[in-house]
């Protein structure tokens, strides 16, 4: 049996790639792809890619045809997903890519997002993170991680829940390709800007990523967890490549960092901590819904550096909404998503 499903905000990249993900699912009905103002449009005159597509069109956003589905992915800019979940009703079950719903704290949402007041808080969707599965398993309203937040929560729960680093002070610094900046036209993201240069953005504490980072560490260390984050914007589409900087706690050792990525991550299919000696790239995870990992101590300063790699659209987006999706409906979570990359 096939479900009916729908994809709101299909004409932009996790819209987009979404799409594609599931044109081939086994199990998934693409049914509705819906896109505000390109309404009308051909899907393959935005996404000139998607060629199982190319006698589709863009639905308008209409809640009443979202309603009769099974199941709708929402992949609207921050801000803006709420209007649109709150409008459908319980039966249907609803992953949104957005902010909307990650957050329970009412004045972190003020802080680094600002505007309306925030919506309710919906189970929070990063499978790998300890106990999430069955959480996810059992609701019908799943918030789907950011990209940044996805790299760095991968890569720093291991060493909170086993108390392997103090919680305070962890230094990030993520290089995101210019995808995980969306569709709209901007100067600062055309090609004769951004090839041959990496630039900071967001910097001293302002990325929004930050807060879902630290309130899930926060929950899977029991304590509070402070982060600086510095994200970097790559010449590259898509991809994130996150190194993730943290002192050991007295006690802890090379041994015991290499057996808490061992023992949360040995089982999932989707992270791989890679062997002694390499290290990951974004090339290695583009396209598919991977996260690559390695742990490094250094001695000399007592700290352990966790690299982290995503495809931003990917496990950072919509390959991730598909896994949610998967798991919401008791499937196997790897249905329709690639473990192996495409590069080069």
């Amino acid at each position: 049996m096939t479900t009916r499903v729908g994809v709101v905000g299909a004409s932009g990249y996790s819209g987009g790639e979404l799409l594609r993900l599931l044109t081939c699912h086994p199990h998934f009905e693409l049914t509705l792809a819906c896109a505000g103002t390109q309404a009308g449009e051909f899907v393959t005159d935005i996404h000139p890619g998607l060629l199982a597509l190319d006698d589709v069109r863009f639905a308008p956003t209409d809640v009443g045809l979202l309603a009769d589905l099974d199941l709708v992915f929402v992949a609207l800019p921050h801000g803006e997903s709420a209007a649109v979940t709150e409008a459908l009703p319980d039966c249907v079950k609803v992953v949104d890519l957005g902010a909307d719903h990650r957050l329970a704290d009412g004045a972190a949402w003020q802080a680094y997002y600002g505007g309306s007041d925030m919506a309710p808080q919906w189970t929070y969707g990063l499978p790998e993170l300890p106990g999430r599965h069955s959480l996810i398993a059992g609701s019908t309203r799943v918030a789907n991680p950011g990209c940044y937040a996805t790299a760095v929560e991968l890569a720093l729960a291991p060493l909170v829940a086993a108390n392997l680093i103090e919680t305070d002070g962890i230094v990030v610094v993520a290089a995101s390709g210019t995808s995980g900046a969306g569709r709209k036209a901007s100067i600062g993201l055309i090609a004769s800007e951004v090839m041959g240069s990496m630039a900071p953005y967001k910097v001293g504490g302002t990325h929004q990523h930050i807060a879902e980072i630290e309130q899930e560490l926060s929950t899977v260390a029991n304590a509070p967890v402070s982060v600086s984050f510095t994200p970097l914007l790559a010449p590259m589409s898509r991809g994130i490549i996150a190194t993730c900087t943290a002192r050991l706690t007295p006690a802890a050792d090379e041994q015991q960092v290499a057996a808490a990525f061992t023992q949360t991550y040995g089982q999932e299919p989707f992270v791989t901590v890679l062997r002694s000696g390499r290290v990951p790239t974004t090339a290695a995870t583009l396209g598919s819904n991977s996260a690559v990992l390695q742990a490094v101590v250094d001695h000399h300063t007592n700290q352990v550096i966790v690299l982290a790699a995503i495809d931003n659209l990917g496990k950072g987006a919509a390959g991730q909404a598909v896994q949610n999706a998967n798991i919401m409906l008791d499937l196997d979570q790897t249905l329709g998503l690639s473990m192996i990359g495409v590069a080069p």
